[in-house]
């Protein structure tokens, strides 16, 4: 099985991937980790992304590509994956499409999650993460028991920079801008599932698990 992961940030995508990825032995894959990997191995594709990222550039999209490609040909990931972060834009998304149907490949489906951009800012808003061990907390679902210090050990608890307002709007603007218009793409192929994510984690789980197995969206 081979599946996609989109949604704007907060929208639940590295929760929801990892569950799906539990329930159908799938590999989840993010690109992030891919990209930190590849640099990390010294690996020829990982030194030519990293004299872009030295430059505080945007890594091209064929080679954002190759270094997905590189990770779907890994052993692990042959029994099937989900893919968390990748594509981002619909140039990504036609590379992708030619690189899968050259491997005779095809996605079983795209996941989308809708979430309100309201709802997305008082989601990201909210979250806290423990200066010392890194624990994460949110003030609204995942309070800690004492107000600005971790559970665990009593560490202050912060607000990352891009969990401030004026940031999670400008990446809203990206994702509307650059990632929306996949909803389009990847519908007019038949392969979009479209899920109500403002719901709990279990409720769009089990609905994904349902659609995923039956091919209808929720």
């Amino acid at each position: 099985m081979r599946l996609i992961i989109l949604g704007p940030p907060g929208s639940g995508k590295g929760v929801q991937s990892k569950r799906i990825a539990e329930h159908f032995g799938l590999v989840q894959i993010s690109t992030g980790d891919s990209l930190r990997q590849a640099v990390a191995t010294g690996a020829e594709l990982g030194r030519q992304a990293r004299e872009y990222m030295e430059k505080g550039l945007l890594v091209p999209d064929d080679l954002m590509v190759k270094l997905v490609m590189d990770r779907l040909d890994q052993e692990d990931a042959r029994g099937g994956f989900i893919l968390d972060g990748f594509p981002r834009t619909i140039s990504q998304a036609e590379m992708l499409d030619d690189l899968l149907q050259k491997k005779e490949k095809t996605l079983n489906a795209v996941l989308e999650l809708k979430v309100d951009d309201r709802v997305v800012v008082d989601r990201l808003s909210n979250r806290r993460l423990c200066s010392r061990c890194g624990a994460d907390y949110n003030l609204l679902t995942k309070p800690p028991r004492v107000d600005g210090l971790c559970d665990r050990c009593c560490g202050r608890l912060i607000q990352r920079e891009d969990d401030r307002e004026k940031t999670i709007l400008h990446r809203l603007q990206v994702y509307h801008r650059q990632t929306e218009p996949l909803e389009a793409y990847y519908g007019e192929k038949g392969q979009l599932l479209t899920f109500d994510a403002e719901r709990s984690v279990e409720e769009v789980s089990a609905a994904i698990v349902e659609a995923v197995e039956s091919g209808a969206g929720g």
